[in-house]
């Protein structure tokens, strides 16, 4: 990501940035994962074969992993929460490096017209 100098620029830059993060919907900040499992009973099809498909949401509290089941009705819209987090976090890092660099352009401006008088 390239950080314009220009005060007048970081500024612009900052505004279109924060103006896109408008949110499209729900995020949550977490991994989707796909596993398949046995369900135990003797007659079912995944005993011989593959199991069934299931979804989990893995995400840290605390620094440790935890996970969530997903139901196979509410996959679609998690998946979409997934997306939109996948959309935002790089916005936000970008946003946070364009205010770093608004509050540096800024000192050095003042500075720079404070010789000037």
């Amino acid at each position: 990501m390239n950080i314009p100098k220009h005060p007048t620029l970081i500024a612009r830059l900052l505004a279109a940035r924060v103006k896109a993060f408008k949110l499209k919907r729900p995020f949550v900040a977490a991994s989707l994962v796909a596993f398949r499992r046995k369900c135990g009973r003797p007659g079912c099809r995944c005993q011989s074969g593959e199991g069934h498909l299931g979804h989990h949401l893995t995400f840290k509290v605390k620094g440790q992993t935890r996970s969530v089941y997903v139901p196979t009705d509410l996959l679609p819209e998690v998946q979409q929460w997934v997306r939109e987090h996948q959309r935002l976090k790089p916005l936000l890092q970008h946003i946070s490096q364009l205010a770093l660099a608004q509050i540096r352009s800024h000192a050095q401006t003042k500075r720079r017209k404070a010789g000037r008088s």
